[in-house]
């Protein structure tokens, strides 16, 4: 309980995903596999912003800890979708060298994921268990980041370059109608760069 407010703590993204590892365990134990201990978080993978990669698990002896690391990427905010992936990643700690092959497609079929090996999603009755786990511990407390939401960039930047020296300046388009910079060895004049595509 908080002390401040007598009111129950909120779970954290981290937290959540570790109360997903609990749940999770439990369908693994059911078919006969227990996890190894993982430590799960959201960022983004090797692959930063790649659509395709929605998780990765680092094999725990890439960590000093020898500990499983585990990311969801924070793209996603459905919160079965977010189990289903970290189930597919709890394999990957189970099984640290079977890639995708065989012994990893024993264990995700047992547990009731389907589909490509590589792109794994959960199939009718671990959708329902995962809503399920849903309900028991509530919604992924997590804001979906919309990377496409960043600011583009809104002027192209022109190379300028002395004519005599090479001293080379770069600017945009309003400058240059004010005026083109004049400061360099005193030799030359400032001319736009050719464009590599001339």
């Amino acid at each position: 309980m908080n002390l401040l407010n007598d009111q129950p703590k909120q779970l954290n993204r981290e937290s959540w995903l570790e109360l997903g590892v609990e749940r999770l365990n439990e369908l693994f134990v059911a078919n006969g596999y227990q996890l190894p201990r993982v430590k799960v978080s959201c960022g983004f993978t090797s692959n930063r912003g790649s659509k395709k990669v929605i998780g990765v698990c680092w094999n725990g002896k890439a960590t000093d800890n020898n500990i499983a690391q585990i990311y969801i990427v924070p793209t996603l905010d459905d919160a079965t979708r977010v189990l289903d992936i970290l189930a597919h990643e709890l394999i990957h700690a189970l099984r640290p060298e079977a890639g995708h092959g065989k012994k990893f497609k024993e264990v995700a079929l047992a547990i009731g994921l389907t589909g490509k090996m590589t792109a794994t999603i959960a199939g009718p009755e671990l959708q329902e268990q995962l809503e399920k786990i849903v309900t028991a511990i509530g919604p992924y407390p997590h804001g979906k980041l919309n990377p496409s939401n960043k600011k583009k960039q809104s002027t192209r930047m022109i190379k300028l370059v002395c004519e005599k020296c090479d001293y080379t300046v770069r600017t945009s388009n309003k400058w240059i109608d004010i005026g083109v910079p004049s400061y360099c060895c005193g030799a030359g004049e400032m001319e736009i760069a050719p464009s590599k595509s001339a």
